[in-house]
């Protein structure tokens, strides 16, 4: 289990360090110029290269590589431009908001996707099993921002049963928080609801077509017991792997659905570097979004190889 560990691991940081190189000279050959951008576009041009000397965006760029890395591997993540502050606490406090957003979508949609997506099998070629399959793959094909517009139409300004905005008043508490996020947390559960529930039902249906399924039938097992003690352990395997990497979506994928229910999160905050051209924030951020891609998806490897014993022994072989 280490072997298989580091070796994942290991990968992982090689995907790391390709996505560092990706998202550096990505925000290098986007137009505008730093300095520039902080003075204003009547600054005096001596204001400006000072600035940029200041800043050391003036230099190769290969050596602005080699030093954001060097900071980065300090634990530097640099100073901000837009806010002219440290980028690790305004990373950290969005981060946490996105967290906690990701939370209720996560929570509301893996149970239902994955009952939906058992249901569906258990009932495969009937009504039921037309109807959740049908309702999952529009869900998933919705983009978000349309799910949340008819959201506030519906549910914010017609029944005025949910906030519009997700900001929460200082000082509330955990239900208020939570209340004030449903409505944001339902577009991401809508796309993800598809995925989960396609790959539950697949699953089940090939357990259930499986030979230890008919031998437990055959000797007379519980329907009931046959399917918590054998179908579900091994339907959910691969649906482990689609929960994992769509974990990593609801992390980074949040940015129209933050922008749309103004919630201060990581999406609005890598969307505003990115609109005021504050390129440490920007390569900062999309490098976290990597770095927790990149941990949901080690967790459902040993997760994965937890429960099916065979695929970790051949990952050590």
């Amino acid at each position: 289990m280490a072997g298989f560990v580091l070796k994942r691991l290991g990968l992982g940081l090689i995907t790391l360090w390709l996505l560092s190189l990706l998202v550096f000279f990505a925000g290098q050959v986007l137009p505008g110029d730093p300095a520039r951008a902080i003075l204003g576009p009547l600054a005096a041009p001596s204001a400006v290269a000072a600035l940029a000397r200041q800043l050391g965006t003036n230099q190769p760029v290969i050596d602005q590589y080699g030093t954001w890395v060097g900071h980065l591997l300090t634990g530097n993540l640099g100073t901000s431009y837009q806010y002219q502050a440290p980028i690790a606490p305004l990373l950290g406090k969005a981060l946490g908001n996105s967290l906690e957003l990701a939370l209720v979508a996560f929570v509301m949609v893996v149970p239902i996707g994955i009952l939906g997506g058992v249901i569906a099998a258990l009932n495969v070629g009937r009504r039921v099993d037309r109807v959740i399959s049908v309702f999952g793959l529009s869900a998933t094909v919705i983009p978000e921002v349309v799910s949340g517009i008819v959201l506030i139409l519906v549910f914010g300004l017609w029944l005025n049963v949910l906030p519009i905005q997700a900001a929460w008043p200082p000082g509330a508490g955990l239900g208020t928080q939570i209340y004030h996020l449903i409505m944001p947390a339902i577009p991401l559960a809508l796309i993800l609801f598809g995925y989960i529930q396609q790959m539950a039902r697949a699953g089940t249906v090939e357990a259930l077509a499986s030979d230890y399924a008919r031998t437990a039938t055959l000797k007379g097992l519980p329907r009931g017991v046959m399917i918590r003690r054998h179908i579900l352990r091994n339907s959910l395997l691969p649906t482990i792997t689609v929960i994992a990497t769509q974990t990593g979506y609801l992390i980074g994928g949040l940015v129209l659905v933050e922008t749309l229910f103004h919630y201060q999160g990581i999406g609005t905050l890598i969307y505003n570097a990115a609109t005021s051209k504050d390129f440490p924030m920007l390569e900062a951020g999309v490098l976290v979004i990597g770095a927790a891609y990149m941990v949901a998806t080690l967790a459902a490897d040993m997760l994965y190889t937890l429960l099916n014993p065979r695929l970790r022994l051949r990952g050590v072989e």
